[in-house]
């Protein structure tokens, strides 16, 4: 297991750090004496459509293990930042949203998790992909090898198990702060569909078993696309079970993809076309949120609220402001109609 700590001393010195500019100098938490620290999991899902999500009225349930929670919160209507994740990833984690947003601001502007951590939260993103983009480069990081899982790895690639077997050593022994975890997912990530899960989850066949989507049928390759998903909700649902049965923390979790996938529609595949004229397939990804229920009573968060909430518009947009929310951080930058919850908070 790497682990990354550059940039965990830097200091503050007239809003800049080197080139980087600082947001949300003001954060901070008002001390919640004799209370559990506060845990919010974010799970960025990887190349996961709306459209082929089972909570969302899919014509074949791929999400079974979540619908037999009745504590989730799925979001129907949830469009992502970009196309890619090159895009999408540091515009879900930067101040201006997909209006206002471009690739030199993130380069040169600070992230959510730097304003979590100036707030005195303990972040920590652990990795399963390609890299955070620049999001997570001043918070520790912690990368899933084949050194540390070599049962869930190979050819270069781990399961997304790992990840959960990850989040249960970091929670094992608590941290008196808050604390924020992010999960990179390998998730949908394609061609190769076929090798994001574990044989026992090839239940719809036949599948795509090559990268060369060509060589496929457009069953195939929705099967080996679907089989992916079915996947992700059995590692949704583990880490919902694991922290609920946990008693460190008043826990959280925030599920969203960073975009989603055409799977032959229109005659495109995969990703990345220019937003302005990409298809419903490539911008609407879901998005479900997990709250205990000693963190939704002292966040005084009404879930039958939220539940009617989530039938309403949203977008990568919102997980800025709705993260400081959740977690009470005070800034100038919050924006109260940004974030979810606050209209279900009394």
């Amino acid at each position: 297991m790497e682990r990354d700590l550059t940039g965990l001393g830097n200091d503050c010195l007239d809003g800049v750090i080197g080139a980087l500019t600082s947001v949300g100098e003001d954060a901070f938490i008002e001390p919640d004496e004799g209370a559990k620290p506060k845990l919010l999991v974010i799970i960025v899902g990887e190349t996961v459509r709306a459209a082929n999500w089972g909570l969302n009225d899919y014509q074949r349930q791929t999400t079974p293990e979540l619908a037999n929670l009745s504590s989730v919160i799925n979001f129907k209507q949830v469009t992502s930042c970009g196309t890619s994740t090159a895009v999408s990833l540091p515009c879900m984690f930067s101040l201006p949203g997909r209006r206002d947003y471009d690739k030199t601001y993130a380069q040169q502007h600070e992230s959510l998790l730097d304003v979590l951590k100036r707030a005195g939260l303990n972040v920590i993103w652990v990795e399963n992909q390609s890299g955070c983009k620049g999001v997570c480069d001043r918070v520790e990081t912690v990368k899933i090898t084949a050194e540390e899982y070599p049962q869930l790895c190979q050819e270069g690639r781990c399961l997304d198990e790992a990840l959960v077997h990850e989040l249960s050593s970091q929670i094992r022994q608590p941290d008196p702060r808050d604390t924020v975890i992010i999960l990179h997912q390998l998730g949908n990530h394609g061609p190769s569909y076929f090798q994001r899960y574990p044989s026992n989850f090839e239940r719809f066949i036949p599948t795509c078993k090559t990268a060369d989507l060509s060589q496929c049928s457009q069953e195939e390759i929705t099967n080996s696309y679907d089989n992916a998903i079915l996947y992700t909700d059995h590692i949704l649902s583990q880490i919902i079970e694991m922290l609920a049965n946990q008693s460190n923390y008043d826990a959280s979790m925030i599920y969203l993809s960073d975009h989603g996938e055409s799977l032959g529609e229109k005659g495109l595949y995969l990703h990345g076309i220019p937003y302005a004229i990409a298809p419903d397939e490539q911008t609407h990804i879901p998005m479900l949120w997990w709250l205990s229920h000693d963190f939704s009573q002292r966040e005084n968060i009404d879930i039958e609220c939220l539940n009617e909430t989530a039938e309403t518009p949203a977008s990568h947009d919102n997980l800025f402001h709705s993260v400081l929310g959740l977690l009470n951080v005070s800034t100038m930058i919050y924006q109260d109609e940004l974030d979810i919850s606050q209209r279900c908070s009394s």
